[in-house]
């Protein structure tokens, strides 16, 4: 029986490398850990089932990033898609136009252009294209993408001028798309920040640890000194955790 975890959609363009260094990098942090707080550099080994949480973060981090970059590239797409529905293109020949213009932006392998790439042969394959972008909506699984396709699918059944009705939506999509940006950009600084101070108690703990090794060195290689170390780990673990979650905010 293969109990091999499937991947989801976004994380299979992690290639295998990515997911060494992130190990590395994982092992790296818990090593220095198990030196500041227990004096024990092989305490990384120790910790190795913290590995797994660690990458579970990344893991998450990194698709976090994908989809950001996914979300600005659907924007272009769309105001592309506009632009083509404005000087009398059919829907059809819009998907096509886009992919046109996406070409000239961005390179093959990126999502956005693998996603076109691949609509535009389901459409020369005759597929309708409710079903193309229904199904794009399905692979991708983002809201802002799924509202344009309910619209998209609801104007192309009611008839009528359903091309404005495109072009409406796809404008307001795209200025949430927008305001998004605005509130990302706005909490990077606040994320630098968080990031710096995250490191400021490791950095006290070395400093005091090469300046003066005396004075801490009651704080190892006993059971008092472990369980101190262990509770300060513990309350920074807690910290860190809430911090984390105050600078994340979903829009």
């Amino acid at each position: 029986m293969n109990y091999k975890r499937k991947k989801s959609y976004w994380q299979q363009d992690i290639k295998k490398a990515e997911y060494g260094k992130a190990a590395f990098k994982g092992l790296a942090l818990l090593s220095g850990i198990a030196y500041l707080f227990y004096d024990f550099f092989l305490g990384g080994l120790m910790f190795s089932p913290f590995l797994v949480i660690y990458l579970r973060i990344w893991e998450k981090q990194y698709i976090k990033k994908q989809q950001q970059e996914f979300c600005v590239q659907f924007k272009m797409s769309l105001q592309s898609m506009s632009s083509a529905l404005n000087v009398g293109y059919s829907a059809e020949n819009a998907l096509k136009e886009t992919a046109k213009d996406l070409s000239l932006i961005y390179k093959k392998d990126t999502r956005i252009m693998r996603e076109y790439t691949y609509m535009i042969h389901q459409l020369n394959m005759n597929v309708p294209l409710e079903q193309i972008w229904k199904e794009f909506a399905d692979r991708v699984g983002q809201e802002d993408v799924s509202n344009f396709v309910s619209v998209f699918v609801a104007a192309k059944r009611a008839g009528g001028d359903s091309i404005e009705m495109i072009r409406n939506a796809v404008k307001q999509i795209c200025e949430k798309i927008e305001v998004k940006r605005e509130i990302e950009m706005t909490m990077s600084a606040k994320k630098l920040e968080f990031q710096v101070m995250s490191v400021v108690p490791f950095g006290i703990i070395f400093y005091m640890r090469i300046a003066f090794p005396d004075f801490v060195e009651v704080l190892y290689r006993n059971f008092l000194g472990i369980f101190v170390m262990t509770v300060c780990l513990a309350v920074y673990a807690g910290a860190f955790y809430m911090g984390k979650k105050m600078i994340e905010i979903e829009v």
